[in-house]
């Protein structure tokens, strides 16, 4: 299928770590590495014209990144560190300043607002991978389905009009899908609204890119921010 499911994560080190990693595209579906050289429009600068490679590593590639101000922004700041053309779907302005001072763009939208991700996926002329870390909280879990789903959905119709599929990384959680018994029973108890919802969209994303031949990984972060960066990840 050209998925990936990364299931337990100790640390926030790790978590982002794969996150980034997994954007090396160095597990790609067979009819995703025939790749034409193009150049991506931006709404301020183009990125320059480079040979096609069997494996895309982080440096100028474009990559969507929809998500607020905690894992999204960590996972901005990495890919930008290391040379990727970064687009920032978020739904308040409390990081425009950061967001632009790293050379990344803010698409300002909610990511349950059909015409808001349609925004974000027209501002660049074509995106090599879709990062989404959104989710919502046990009262309202919406946007862990939902909102995913519709990213999801967006990103097969971005890969046919520019003629190749990009890759979707989905981060969700621990205890989604084959990791239910890994938090202990009271802590599933408590987050069991989100995590069905978010089983919802790795449903989804696996079907989907099933059908389209979409390469994809899904992150499983356990607590995040617990221990200090290892840089092993």
């Amino acid at each position: 299928t050209g998925g990936t499911v990364a299931s337990r994560w100790a640390s926030w080190s790790v978590s982002m770590n794969a996150v980034s990693s997994s954007l090396s595209f160095k597990a790609r579906v067979g009819n995703a590495t025939s790749l034409k050289p193009r150049a991506v429009v931006r709404p301020t600068r183009t990125r320059a014209k480079s040979a096609a490679r069997a494996d895309l590593e982080p440096d100028n590639i474009s990559v969507l990144v929809a998500g607020g101000s905690g894992v999204a922004m960590d996972v901005v700041r990495q890919l930008t560190a290391d040379g990727t053309w970064v687009t920032v779907l978020q739904r308040k302005n409390d990081d425009r300043a950061e967001i632009e001072k790293m050379g990344a763009f803010l698409s300002k939208g909610d990511a349950l607002v059909d015409k808001d991700i349609k925004k974000a996926f027209d501002l660049v002329e074509e995106y090599d991978a879709v990062v989404s870390t959104i989710g919502g909280t046990p009262a309202e879990p919406t946007a862990d389905s939902v909102g995913n789903i519709k990213l999801i959905e967006a990103a097969v119709a971005k890969g046919k009009a520019q003629g190749r599929m990009p890759k979707f990384v989905l981060v969700t959680s621990i205890g989604t899908g084959d990791s239910k018994g890994a938090p202990p029973p009271a802590v599933y108890e408590a987050l069991k609204p989100v995590l069905e919802e978010k089983v919802k969209a790795e449903d989804m994303l696996k079907q989907l890119c099933l059908e389209h031949g979409m390469p994809f990984v899904i992150v499983r972060p356990g607590g995040l921010k617990t221990a200090p960066a290892t840089g092993t990840g």
